[in-house]
């Protein structure tokens, strides 16, 4: 997987665009009435590449949501942090539990204005538990479940549950 190097201290003036934008919906959004045509419509503006019957709730958290692509039927809750400049694929049926966060993005050691980012995958009908973390370049396998709490550091396998910081394998489903 290759990691994706952006310069926070020169933005393109599209970039900075972008950020106003993103910022201004995202606040729009997080104050406006849930269950509206206005509600409906500023998350879709937000996040553009968002499947049939899916849905977040209020408040939302985060930056570049045009880099998130979400498949049908995905529930992310509140309080979700998306940092997600490497990209997040949310596939169908996937549930995302309160205070998640995904995180697809990190801090050059040497050099903090630079960003590192590797992309995040969360498979058809993974459950991503309340306070969980998903760190850059990891993938959530089909219908695996990460625990309350847990960090993920590492690609989890398909039909398993994990927990814990770092996340291990608790049993197979």
């Amino acid at each position: 997987m290759e990691e994706i190097r952006i310069d926070c201290a020169n933005p393109t003036p599209e970039e900075v665009e972008l950020s106003k934008f993103h910022a201004q919906t995202l606040f729009k959004f997080n104050n406006a009435m849930p269950f509206t045509d206005e509600y409906d419509a500023l998350i879709h503006q937000l996040i553009p590449d968002m499947g049939a019957n899916s849905r977040g709730v209020t408040p939302l958290k985060g930056v570049r949501f045009n880099m998130v692509k979400i498949g049908d039927s995905v529930v992310i809750n509140s309080d979700c942090l998306m940092m997600v400049a490497g990209g997040v694929i949310i596939e169908d049926e996937v549930i995302i539990a309160a205070n998640a966060q995904l995180i697809s993005n990190n801090h050059d050691l040497d050099n903090r204005w630079i960003i590192t980012c590797k992309p995040v995958r969360i498979c058809r009908r993974a459950w991503i538990g309340a306070g969980a973390t998903i760190l850059p370049g990891v993938t959530v396998g089909y219908n695996a479940v990460v625990g309350a709490g847990s960090v993920v550091t590492k690609d989890v396998e398909a039909n398993t549950i994990v927990g814990g910081n770092p996340a291990k394998v608790i049993r197979r489903i």
